[in-house]
């Protein structure tokens, strides 16, 4: 098993030469495998985005939920995002046909931190789903929720992402949250 990624690869750029090299803990953070900590942070996530791109360079973000854990940790190696019945656009699957690279970050609400996981994703059918026993894990099912298919991503790259970014935002600020409800829908 690969300990870490080899950033050190990643320094040589023009960036780098821009603005100065990581420091040691975000350039050794990266791995090429499910830390305990990872694994344990997706067990807990009810919420991911899955981030893909075509042959074209045309890239697609898609937000999936569910129950704490609907994301299955296999091994040290491998997730499987369950691909429950939703707007049948299939941009990301259509995506991942065409170029098997895909990236997801994992959020737990309330929690300053995020994590990500980068890797190669293969479509897996209803079949395979159900040899695995997965199930459908979803708060307030409707009558068309069901799960279709899936992905599993062989993981190339797992990590957990500084929370500055969410507190520069001051994204789980409750008074905001509360007073966002109250919101007219905007689209």
């Amino acid at each position: 098993m690969v300990d870490t990624v080899d950033v050190a690869a990643q320094f040589d750029n023009r960036f780098t030469r821009q603005f100065g090299l990581p420091k040691e803990r975000p350039a050794t953070k990266v791995k090429g495998y499910l830390s305990d900590q990872v694994k344990d942070f997706i067990r807990q996530s009810p919420m991911c985005v899955l981030a893909t791109s075509g042959a074209d360079g045309r890239c697609d973000a898609s937000p999936k939920g569910g129950n704490p854990g609907f994301v299955k940790v296999l091994d040290d190696r491998r997730v499987l995002v369950p691909d429950v019945a939703g707007n049948k656009l299939f941009q990301s699957y259509i995506n991942i046909s065409e170029n098997p690279q895909a990236g997801l970050i994992f959020f737990i609400p309330g929690a300053g931190e995020t994590v990500r996981v980068n890797g190669t994703a293969k479509i897996v059918g209803k079949e395979e789903l159900d040899r695995l026993e997965i199930e459908l894990e979803v708060q307030n099912p409707d009558e068309n929720a069901k799960v279709l298919q899936g992905l599993l991503i062989e993981v190339e790259e797992a990590y957990s992402h500084c929370p500055r970014a969410l507190a520069f935002s001051d994204f789980w600020n409750g008074e905001r949250i509360e007073a966002n409800k109250r919101l007219p829908r905007r689209v």
